[in-house]
């Protein structure tokens, strides 16, 4: 087993309650462990920019969709709260990265789409950031990656149809 801060944990556990099954503490424990640690990088190219994930996320879901999107289409996209979606927007908007227009037919309704400066923006970001991010996974080669990016594909949709989190 790699001598990591989850294995430390599981042999603490194990010498407290001999024979207790930690294997989905392994898997899922080391799986919390990465997201936080990636999350702690704080994404270098995206925090230079003044931009947070969450925000570049949003962006992000406007221009792979390229198209506009209501905030509730947002949230989804990014599985994120409806509060935390019009917080974000509010910050886009505020640095002219995103507009917004009401619906013709439903005022309450309103369309999200980048602006220039939005889509130039995710436009440079993107290859940086993924630059970036395949700096972090350098470690690991090719085949291990890929791997590793299957079998976590396969968990993601047992998870989604399971718990429910699926996008569409």
């Amino acid at each position: 087993m790699t001598d990591d801060i989850v294995a430390s944990v599981v042999r603490q556990w194990q010498a407290v309650i001999p024979g207790l099954d930690t294997g989905p503490m392994e898997l899922i424990g080391r799986i919390n462990r990465c997201a936080a640690l990636l999350q702690q990088a704080e994404d270098a190219p995206l925090r230079a920019a003044g931009l947070t994930r969450a925000e570049f996320d949003l962006l992000g879901a406007m221009r792979r969709t390229d198209r506009e999107l209501t905030p509730g289409e947002l949230a989804r996209e990014t599985f994120s709260s409806g509060a935390a979606v019009t917080k974000r927007l509010r910050v886009l908007q505020d640095a002219g990265l995103i507009g917004r227009r009401s619906d013709d037919r439903d005022r309450r309704v309103a369309h999200v789409g980048l602006t220039e400066a939005g889509r130039e923006l995710v436009d440079r970001l993107l290859p940086e950031q993924l630059a970036y991010e395949r700096s972090v996974l350098s470690g690991l080669d090719e085949e291990t990656r890929s791997g590793l990016s299957g079998q976590l594909g396969e968990l993601l949709v047992q998870l989604e149809g399971r718990l429910g989190g699926a996008r569409r």
